[in-house]
């Protein structure tokens, strides 16, 4: 028989109450107040709409100097008869060192029996095998000179929502963008746009922290990944975070439901060696009118 969203849900909840009482100081779990009620809600009247998807983060403490790794945890509505998302970051790893720590982390996951609750094992699985990663991140010299021969990858999202309006939604993309060194730009209406670009684990950071608790109608349309040996500032396409506002031809008041003029766009993203970028978007080839 198989098993029902209703049911996942039931096991994601009784995991993180687990997971409550493994780490109930301040700080240590940190998870949207409203992440449990939505799904609370959801299970008395399994007939509306789904909830967002349950996301959270772990803060462990490793080895004898108790160095911070903090888990982040994002469960797809089936967990757990599908894989979570997981990603585990500290301040002491070097990139490439956090890279190797998260492939090690997911090939441990996906060893595991499909169907069973995982996050507790990733969580002591973190807690036993950081400590290697860790202490190779302590010669700064050596990790120095090993940099001087690793590339740098320059990653250029492109994301797709069905609208954006809301100020408060605006100004966490644009905060964040700045706080990663992003550059790119934020096209308000509808539909949206956003384009984000900078190091790989930037744009990754930043997709994840946009998307949390949970955006609905949102999507990552592409993603283009670009290495170098030298610096990736000269790979970039744009030179700011820009706020892009394009309204189509008409009144609209003050209805936020305009849409945005996408000739407008198409010329922009054109100004950006970026015009293919509109069929990846849209569905459909852009062409510019004749005026």
């Amino acid at each position: 028989m198989a098993v029902t969203v209703k049911e996942c849900l039931e096991l994601q909840l009784l995991e993180v109450e687990m997971l409550l009482s493994m780490f109930p100081k301040r700080g240590e779990f940190s998870l949207d107040a409203d992440a449990v009620p939505s799904i609370q809600r959801y299970l008395r009247n399994a007939d509306g709409a789904l909830p967002p998807q349950l996301e959270y983060r772990i803060a462990l403490d490793v080895g004898e100097a108790k160095v911070k790794v903090e888990l982040q945890v994002l469960l797809p509505h089936m967990y757990p008869q599908v894989a979570p998302q997981l990603f585990a970051r500290s301040d002491a790893l070097h990139r490439q060192q956090q890279l190797q720590l998260n492939t090690h982390l997911a090939s441990h996951i996906s060893s595991l029996d499909s169907g069973d609750l995982c996050v507790c094992e990733a969580v002591q699985w973190v807690k036993d095998n950081s400590l290697p990663f860790l202490e190779n991140s302590k010669a700064p010299s050596e990790c120095a000179s090993k940099e001087a021969g690793v590339k740098e990858m320059l990653r250029r999202m492109w994301i797709y929502s069905h609208h954006i309006y809301r100020q408060e939604l605006r100004k966490k993309i644009f905060d964040c963008a700045k706080k990663l060194n992003l550059t790119g730009f934020c096209l308000t209406g509808k539909p949206g746009v956003i384009c984000v670009e900078g190091l790989q684990e930037n744009c990754d950071e930043f997709w994840r922290v946009i998307r949390y608790p949970n955006w609905k109608h949102i999507s990552c349309k592409h993603v283009e990944n670009i290495e170098t040996e030298g610096s990736i500032e000269n790979l970039r396409l744009f030179h700011s975070f820009e706020d892009l506002q394009f309204q189509a031809h008409g009144d609209y008041g003050l209805r936020n439901d305009y849409h945005m003029d996408l000739g407008q766009f198409l010329e922009f993203l054109k100004q950006h060696q970026s015009g293919h970028i509109f069929q990846i978007l849209f569905g459909v080839e852009g062409k510019l009118s004749d005026n």
